[in-house]
């Protein structure tokens, strides 16, 4: 079973070795003269003005989340449902139903919690 996976472990090993080789020779190689103005914050051209530790409006990436949460389920569902036929011929659909309806369970209270704490408002 473990000779399978070998070629893909070989695969990610150099995939792994040329991504640090890579990093090690820019940052070994590559200038670097640090100055003041290229240590200074810099945004869309406009100098920062007062402290560049602001708070930031929260709901916004909490939003961004929660679409992401919710969209790995239809990222998820799609390929269940590709293979839920050959599932059904092999006798195990009972099982895979259960499996994905369990899945979903999950996914849905997960919903519903957020919706009654108002995670979704834009107030």
């Amino acid at each position: 079973m473990f000779e399978q996976f070998i070629p893909v472990l070989l695969v990610l090993s150099v995939a792994v070795g040329f991504a640090g080789l890579f990093l090690g020779l820019s940052s070994w190689l590559g200038p670097s003269r640090p100055s003041p103005l290229k240590n200074s914050v810099y945004e869309c051209g406009v100098p920062a003005r007062g402290s560049t530790q602001i708070r930031f409006f929260v709901r916004f990436f909490l939003v961004a989340l929660f679409f992401l949460l919710f969209d790995l389920e239809a990222v998820f569902l799609y390929p269940w449902v590709i293979l839920y036929k050959g599932l059904v011929q092999d006798g195990q659909a009972l099982f895979a139903l259960g499996e994905m309806g369990a899945f979903v369970t999950v996914l849905v209270v997960g919903f519903i919690y957020i919706w009654k704490k108002g995670g979704l408002e834009w107030q």
